[in-house]
């Protein structure tokens, strides 16, 4: 398990440069509210409509943004389709992770280029739509809570085009043991993609992030308990992709096995601050 660079990101890291420049670049970024950073591996044929409606959604806030779509050394044409975008919307912004690292690591990279006050991430294939951003936010900007994280097991949610009966079905059991291994057994959806954090909250626990694979979520939130933050599960509708790109058998062997490494690596006081 590759350990991460626990720097701030170059761009970030003004201190003693002393100019006038710098002093504007940094507090242009803290006037970002929101960033949305959405990983994204060999998504060419998603992506374009995923940017399209995300920005035609944000277009109706009245507050500021940015959309960070970090990219996992995918071999298609992803990277050329953001610049694309960012030609003609300048709060898209491409990061590159230079190589394929898992989607831990590209959420953690983007988390920590984000500029925004609060960060929320979104998988790529909009699996729940960016308008439920609208449930999560406010428990965030409340202050009542440090994450809001999207949940489809709670009764309120809406699975509009749900799973195959068989995966749908290994997947409450591997989560089952999921939260039993992390000690979640009060959340009973880890994996869904769609969480909200407060920025110096997502800073926090993504620079303590070890797991660069799918079961980092789980990592995330039993760090999020480790060190007392509020989480808020909230209902969402939900439209499962049939393109997904999860294994069930495969990725999960892995994810417990990145697991069972975050409990060692606890008991090593690897994530002490």
């Amino acid at each position: 398990m590759r350990a991460f660079d626990d720097s701030l990101p170059k761009d970030l890291n003004t201190e003693g440069r002393g100019t006038r420049a710098a002093g504007a670049a940094v507090e242009a970024k803290i006037k970002v509210y929101l960033s949305i950073v959405i990983p994204a591996y060999n998504e060419a044929d998603r992506l374009p409509s995923t940017l399209k409606r995300v920005l035609d959604y944000m277009a109706l806030r009245d507050f500021s943004y940015e959309i960070i779509v970090v990219d996992d050394g995918s071999c298609d044409s992803t990277a050329d389709i953001v610049r694309q975008f960012m030609a003609t919307h300048e709060t898209v912004r491409l990061v590159s992770n230079g190589m394929n690292r898992g989607k831990g690591y590209s959420v953690r990279h983007g988390v920590l280029e984000a500029w925004g006050r609060d960060i929320l991430f979104s998988d790529a294939d909009l699996s729940t739509p960016i308008e439920e951003c609208e449930r999560l936010l406010p428990y965030i900007s409340s202050g009542e809570f440090d994450i809001a994280i999207g949940s489809r097991a709670l009764p309120e949610s809406h699975l509009v085009v749900r799973q195959p009966w068989y995966r749908e079905r290994m997947g409450k059991a591997f989560n089952w043991l999921v939260r039993k291994v992390a000690g979640l057994s009060d959340i009973p959806d880890t994996q869904c993609g769609f969480k909200c954090f407060r920025g110096e909250t997502a800073r926090h626990l993504f620079r303590k992030q070890r797991i660069e694979g799918f079961a980092f979520d789980a990592e995330i939130l039993y760090l999020a308990r480790k060190f007392g933050y509020k989480i808020k599960q909230v209902p969402i509708s939900w439209y499962n992709s049939p393109a997904s790109k999860v294994s069930i058998v495969r990725h999960s062997l892995q994810m417990l096995k990145d697991l069972l490494k975050m409990r060692w690596a606890d008991r090593r006081g690897l994530y002490e601050d």
